[in-house]
């Protein structure tokens, strides 16, 4: 099978989640407004209790999707039962806690809500989803998230993240194109 089909299959349940965010996002601000005795928000407004539930049930209904086609393509399964949920869980709430750190760090930094940060936009969300998911469910990462793999997804998912947010700039869905 080719390794980068592999690779975005794999990633995809990380991939959709701040997308569905920005889609079906908006509202009651996570952080509730809350600033920190540095002076600056926890997240800031633009991560809302809304976006955050829909990128996760994004990313897991993707996942569902997927792994009921799986065998159909030669793909690889996310699991089955406890292991499945566990899967899709960690790639996509992970994909999401990935993108809160960055928030958050960029708050600190006195960063602007939609600066850029070159690279930690880029791939904060796939650390977060690697993390989360390889505690829970570590023996499923680790079978799949070979060192090709790994290497692959570090190097595609910049360019498949600005061409993603693009897209969002154009319909409307995001504020930066980055």
């Amino acid at each position: 099978m080719n390794i980068i089909v592999h690779s975005i299959w794999l990633m995809l349940p990380a991939y959709v989640p701040n997308n569905f965010a920005a889609l079906f996002g908006g509202g009651t601000p996570l952080d509730m407004g809350m600033s920190l005795p540095d002076g600056h928000r926890v997240f800031g407004n633009g991560k809302t209790i809304r976006g955050t539930i829909a990128g996760v049930a994004g990313g897991i209904i993707v996942g569902l999707l997927q792994n009921s086609i799986a065998g159909v393509f030669g793909l690889p399964s996310f699991g089955d039962g406890m292991e499945l949920f566990l899967v899709l869980f960690g790639l996509s709430a992970g994909s999401m806690l990935g993108d809160l750190t960055a928030s958050f760090i960029k708050r600190r930094l006195g960063m602007k809500r939609g600066a850029s940060f070159f690279l930690v936009d880029q791939l904060d969300f796939v650390m977060g989803a690697w993390a989360l998911t390889f505690l829970l469910a570590p023996e499923w990462f680790n079978a799949q998230f070979t060192s090709p793999v790994i290497i692959l997804v570090l190097l595609i998912t910049p360019v498949l993240h600005r061409f993603a947010n693009v897209i969002g700039y154009m319909i409307g869905a995001k504020k930066e194109p980055w």
